[in-house]
């Protein structure tokens, strides 16, 4: 059974949706194709990924706390390209995303610094030239993505007040 089964979406559609929305938010700004498609996969992955997923890596992290425990903590992986670009866009999604709701808990900024040095590790150690050139500018422009996450996290939180205001209550039965 996949994702899509349970809730009635598949990789594709989520895909499809976080691309098309952070194209939105995005406007003029300085934004090539490749890099929207890599944040709309990040934002696609841990939306149809649960935070106990056992199959999926990497899962979704529940807070900045668990990418501390995970990534910070145990350092016998920082060499490893994989790894890193999982934990930085574990911080690129947790600061940015989900920025208002770990403020008061966490210090966001420092984490964002995290996560921007997990992309340059990743892109340090990587083998693949196309891949380590997006770690690259992924690293570079970590900031702007968590600027565009943000934006468009308040986006969808204001768009489903509106969406409440504009649909009817159902008649009362009583």
């Amino acid at each position: 059974m996949t994702t899509g089964d349970w809730f009635a979406v598949t990789s594709g559609q989520a895909l499809r949706f976080f691309f098309e929305r952070l194209k939105d938010v995005s406007g003029e700004e300085d934004a090539s194709a490749n890099e929207l498609l890599y944040n709309a996969s990040v934002l696609a992955h841990f939306a149809s990924t649960s935070t106990a997923s056992t199959t999926t890596f990497p899962a979704t992290p529940a807070s900045l706390s668990t990418v501390f425990d995970v990534f910070v903590l145990d350092c016998s992986h920082h060499a490893d390209p994989e790894l890193a670009e999982a934990a930085a866009a574990q911080c690129l999604l947790l600061t940015g995303f989900f920025q208002d709701q770990l403020r008061r808990r966490h210090n966001v900024e420092w984490y964002a610094s995290l996560g921007a040095g997990f992309y340059d590790a990743a892109a340090q150690y990587a083998t693949d030239r196309t891949r380590a050139r997006m770690m690259q500018t992924m690293a570079r422009k970590f900031g702007l993505w968590r600027t565009r996450q943000h934006r468009l996290a308040t986006e969808l939180r204001d768009e489903s007040r509106l969406l409440r205001g504009a649909i009817p209550e159902p008649p009362s039965i009583m």
